[in-house]
């Protein structure tokens, strides 16, 4: 069975650790070695968590059995606007539908915050194995860019979008 549970700034570490197993399992195969840490870095360290939750992002770890599995960050960007800025599912735990059940909170949790309609939307790499699950969900393909992110790297994405 799966849970969620809103992240305190206690979890920051918890957070970190489970970055530290599923972010370089997700870009091994789509990022060299050095943007994967670099990228590691600037976004997965505990005091970075922690400055990203006082900015107004919005975490969630997902739990299946009581055992962590995953976890999600949520930043609303205009009145009607919202941002998955994370979504990530151990590798141990991919398949078994940890991750639809991570992005249905992020939705619901999204329609309990703004009553009216509004959107999410979500980058993801235009080489992610998970763009097949995002199309499968709903969510569709509005645009695409490379967004310098620093030290000379980019994030090429596919900016997707889904109305709530």
């Amino acid at each position: 069975m799966f849970t969620t549970r809103k992240a305190t700034i206690e979890d920051c570490t918890l957070i970190n650790q489970l970055a530290g197993q599923v972010f370089p399992a997700t870009y091994q195969e789509i990022l060299s070695p050095e943007q994967v840490n670099y990228m590691f870095t600037m976004m997965y360290a505990p005091e970075k968590i922690e400055k990203q939750m006082y900015k107004g992002h919005v975490y969630f770890i997902g739990y299946k059995d009581e055992v962590p599995c995953g976890y999600i960050s949520i930043e609303q960007e205009s009145d009607h606007l919202f941002h998955l800025q994370k979504i990530y599912v151990l590798p141990s735990f991919q398949g078994c539908k940890a991750g639809k059940f991570l992005l249905t909170e992020a939705m619901k949790y999204i329609k309990k915050m703004h009553f009216k309609p509004c959107t999410m939307e979500l980058n993801v790499n235009r080489y992610n194995k998970a763009l097949h699950f995002y199309e499968h969900m709903g969510l569709k393909k509005v645009g695409q860019g490379d967004f310098p992110i620093g030290n000379g790297y980019y994030m090429n994405d596919y900016i997707m979008r889904i109305e709530l």
